[in-house]
């Protein structure tokens, strides 16, 4: 009867433990399973976990995890790359640094700007750019907590000059005395520095310009007043001097103006067919006696068949007149000046040629700035005012074209005049061929 009872319960005791364990203790592989599945974000089969009723809610619970696990990736995402899209489309670079001054985000603009071939995130900003002064500036702000504010010189690799960038450094704070890290910003004011040069130079210029002839007119003046009983012969030398400086503070100022109109936003063109045929020979008779003065020869070289433009005329023939002006200055007696005109491919190239100095290679780049001369003495010895290029450039560009410019030392200058043949001046050209024939 003992050994009965000891085994009914041996019986039921199996059995119970056999339940608990497959309610309790079964499951928990599974469950088990399923959280390193969610761990690496990879979705599991099934979330149905054998077993009792709290087994089976683990499941359901672990599948409520996951799906709120992937919609805040899938948000993560998103703003990261709305943030990654916003950052790429910024033309200022951007660099995010933590509390110890490593890298935690840029973006494409700072790697260009301090030529970063790979993203240096997480390396110390003082091993991925060695530059000392944003160093120090990163340094300091994350010290003080307080914004900052620098300049700094980078060398261009590509086209071997200085650029300036304008550097701001922001905080990013935790609570009123913890820094978590900082936001730099770096703008580029390389071309506002330009600028600001040409303006300065530009003053400066034009103060000297102006100052030459107004103190000789001044200082004949004062001649003429405190001298009572000058000679005729002496006071024709004067007002000879004074007309002379007159007409070169005109030119001066007629110029300015001229430049000005060009780059107003109000300049307009007056259009119309131009022959260029007609318009050469007009400049080389309006010419005629200072060429002669000179014993220049000049040769015309136009296609056969008649070469039109529709043009500003009036324009134009400044551009030319500028340029001819230039030519015989810079011309030596019994020298040759070439006016050429020719078309290339949808273009009109309008060109004058001089076998004078020439220019060296360092100042050819620079002829068409304001008040740029290549050779200052010579220049305003000959009367130049230097902005004579500068209107030619603004015009060509006025019609859409460009300027170019050829020289050698001792060889001579061309300057070539590129501009837009449109239809109407095909059109208009080919009106020409067929009343030549």
């Amino acid at each position: 009867m003992c050994w009965l009872i000891v085994g009914v319960l041996c019986v039921v005791f199996a059995v119970t433990a056999l339940v608990l364990w497959q309610k309790w203790a079964a499951p928990w592989p599974q469950i088990e399973q399923l959280i390193s599945q969610i761990a690496r974000s990879e979705r599991p089969s099934t979330f149905l976990v054998n077993g009792g009723k709290d087994p089976h809610r683990v499941g359901l619970a672990l599948e409520t995890i996951f799906a709120r696990q992937q919609e805040l990736e899938r948000q993560i995402a998103g703003r990261e790359s709305g943030t990654q899209t916003i950052l790429g489309a910024m033309e200022d670079g951007v660099l995010v640094v933590d509390a110890r001054s490593g890298i935690t985000l840029m973006n494409s603009s700072f790697q260009k700007l301090f030529d970063l071939r790979d993203p240096a995130v997480g390396v110390p900003l003082v091993e991925a750019v060695r530059h000392a002064t944003l160093d120090q500036l990163v340094s300091e702000t994350l010290r003080t907590g307080e914004a900052m504010r620098s300049e700094l010189s980078l060398a261009d690799s590509r086209t071997h000059s200085e650029r300036h960038i304008e550097v701001s450094a922001v905080p990013i704070k935790k609570t009123d005395d913890e820094m978590s890290g900082a936001v730099v910003l770096f703008h580029d004011i390389t071309e506002l520095k330009r600028l600001d040069q040409v303006r300065r130079d530009f003053v400066a210029n034009v103060s000297h310009e102006l100052r030459t002839p107004l103190s000789i007119l001044r200082g004949y003046i004062e001649v003429l007043l405190d001298e009572q009983a000058t000679s005729r012969e002496e006071l024709t030398r004067i007002l000879s001097i004074m007309e002379r400086h007159s007409k070169r503070l005109r030119q001066l100022v007629d110029n300015l103006l001229s430049l000005a109109q060009l780059e107003s936003s109000h300049a307009k063109l007056e259009l119309s067919v131009v022959r260029m045929d007609e318009l050469f020979n007009n400049l080389i008779r309006d010419w005629k006696e200072k060429l002669a003065g000179k014993n220049l020869k000049v040769i015309v070289d136009l296609p056969s068949e008649a070469l039109t433009l529709r043009t500003d005329g009036t324009r134009l023939e400044e551009v030319l007149h500028n340029l001819l002006d230039n030519a015989v200055k810079f011309s030596p007696e019994n020298g040759e000046i070439r006016l050429q005109g020719t078309r290339s491919g949808s273009n009109v190239v309008l060109s004058v040629a001089d076998i004078g100095l020439g220019i060296s290679k360092e100042h050819l780049p620079r002829i068409f700035e304001r008040f740029y001369r290549a050779d200052k003495a010579r220049s305003r010895e000959l009367g130049g005012s230097g902005l004579g290029l500068a209107i030619v450039k603004h015009i060509a560009q006025l019609h859409g074209g460009r300027v170019e410019a050829e020289s050698e030392p001792g060889k001579g200058t061309t300057i070539r005049v590129v501009l837009p043949a449109n239809d109407e001046s095909r059109m208009s050209n080919d009106e020409g061929m067929m009343k030549s024939e």
